[in-house]
This record gives structure tokens, sequence and C-alpha cells, in this order.
């Protein structure tokens, strides 16, 4: 027998098409007074989602410098006792009845300020081997001459129409 297969339902959506051109005012009118209570509801559950984790980030606040100070006060005593916790430097876990400490070295990262400096350093110092060097399409310059390259293989260009509904609406003027 053949497994019975999931079916997603969607609400059909009813849709009513303007027959003149006031109709089709109308509708935008709609979409506007639509669009703005959403953007009122929006605001309204941000507000809300701001005093709820305003509440919550306050009572967590004693409970993170309450776990900052247990864990600084044991990383000393792990310092303070790391040659017998890891058996001379044998291994880097030491456990515990509780849990364990760990010590772990981060990967080495390069950091580097002043990139244009550094640069320069590099090239006089026969470093080149330190540069990378990066070719890529450049795709501003295609748009620009589309014709030059109608008849290179894998470059397409494309274009879209997207159609959109822009009623207006007024801006409240700011108050110095």
């Amino acid at each position: 027998m053949a497994p019975k297969k999931n079916r997603l339902k969607t609400p059909a959506v009813t849709v009513n098409v303007p027959q003149n051109r006031e109709m089709a005012a109308q509708a935008i009118a709609e979409i506007g007074r639509t669009n703005r209570a959403l953007a009122r509801l929006e605001a309204d559950m941000n507000d809300e989602l701001a005093a709820v984790k305003a509440r919550h980030e306050a009572a967590a606040e004693p409970l993170r410098l309450k776990v900052q100070g247990l864990t600084l006060g044991v990383q000393t005593w792990a310092e303070a006792n790391r040659d017998s916790l890891t058996q001379g430097g044998k291994v880097k876990t030491a456990a515990l009845t509780t849990g364990e400490i760990l010590w772990r070295l981060r990967p080495p990262s390069v950091r580097v300020t002043g990139a244009e400096a550094v640069l320069d350093a590099l090239r006089r110092m026969g470093l080149r081997r330190f540069i990378r060097e990066k070719d890529e399409v450049n795709k501003d310059a295609i748009l620009n001459e589309p014709e030059a390259v109608a008849d290179v293989p894998g470059i397409a260009i494309s274009q879209g129409e997207d159609f959109v509904v822009v009623p207006f609406e007024a801006e409240l003027a700011e108050v110095a």
C-alpha cells in the first residue's frame, strides 16, 4: 500500500478585480488603509516585545553577574591548581563531580591594520606570496556594455518587471 501523502491546504484568496478607474482608486486607498493597520499592529507588537525583553533582561543581569563572579573564582582556583588538574600538562580537561574545566588554545588569527601600508611593505620586501590577487567578472561593466559580451557563452543578462501599488501617504513633520 502506498504511503499517504500529506497535503498542504491554503485558504483561497478572494480577488476583487476593479471594473473601472474609480474602483481601482478605491482599491488602492483600501490597500493604504490596510497597510497602515498592519504597521500599527506591528508597532504595538514591537512595543510589547520590547517591554517583555527589558523586563527579562533586568531580571537576568544579576544572574549573569553571579555566573561571571563564580566563573572567575573557579578560574582563579583552577589556574592555581592547574598542574595537578592537568596531570602535569598531559591533558587539557579536568573532570569534577559537577562538570569539567577545560583549557583550549584558540586557533591563530591574523589582524591587519592599515591594509594599504601593509600591502606596500609586502611588495617592497618581495613577499608577494602573501598578497591575494582576485580575478572576478565585473558585472557592472557588463551591464554598461551588454553588446560587447553578447556572444560570450555563460553570460546572460536578464531583467524582470515588478508590479507595485503605492498608496499616497503623508509623513508627519518632526518638531524640533
